[in-house]
């Protein structure tokens, strides 16, 4: 199979990148374009450590092939954040130390966001339900649902 040239955008901004068909979009993300936030947990899709979204779609970029970026708009953990200011998931995150080894911290990041961009009031039930694509082997999830719900809560304030 020859390589292929992908136009895209990600993170807000276009990029182009040549790769191989079987190649799967997280290794692009972080072996063609940097972006090394994403991690792989497992490479098969139970994990969620390599959550991105994709046209504001939530997926396992480790299941994804690179090609099928082709004119999508991608966003991963690195865009989260304003340039240097913390979203406020990443800030309730650190408050509420939801985070240890940080391997699903990125994946759990995008979820969540992309949760609170479709429901700016989730119930506990709701996080948990659209969190559990994401596996955490270090703080377990009370930690984790309490900051997406004080994330939520800010965000309400603010809007």
């Amino acid at each position: 199979m020859s390589n292929q040239a992908v136009s895209t955008t990600v993170n807000g901004d276009p990029v182009q990148f040549v790769c191989d068909p079987r190649e799967t979009l997280l290794d692009v993300l972080r072996d063609r374009i940097g972006l090394t936030g994403s991690k792989e947990g497992c490479g098969t899709g139970d994990c969620g450590a390599c959550s991105v979204t994709v046209d504001g779609r939530l997926v396992c970029s480790c299941l994804v092939l690179g090609v099928e970026a082709e004119g999508k708009k991608i966003e991963t953990v690195e865009g989260i954040a304003e340039g240097p200011n913390l979203h406020v998931l990443q800030e309730k995150i650190i408050e509420h130390a939801a985070l240890q080894c940080g391997i699903c911290t990125p994946g759990i990041l995008v979820a969540a966001k992309n949760l609170l961009e479709k429901n700016t009031n989730p119930t506990e039930t709701e996080i948990r339900y659209w969190l559990a694509g994401n596996l955490c082997r270090c703080t377990g999830y009370d930690k984790i649902v309490r900051a997406v719900q004080a994330a939520a809560e800010d965000l309400r304030k603010a809007g």
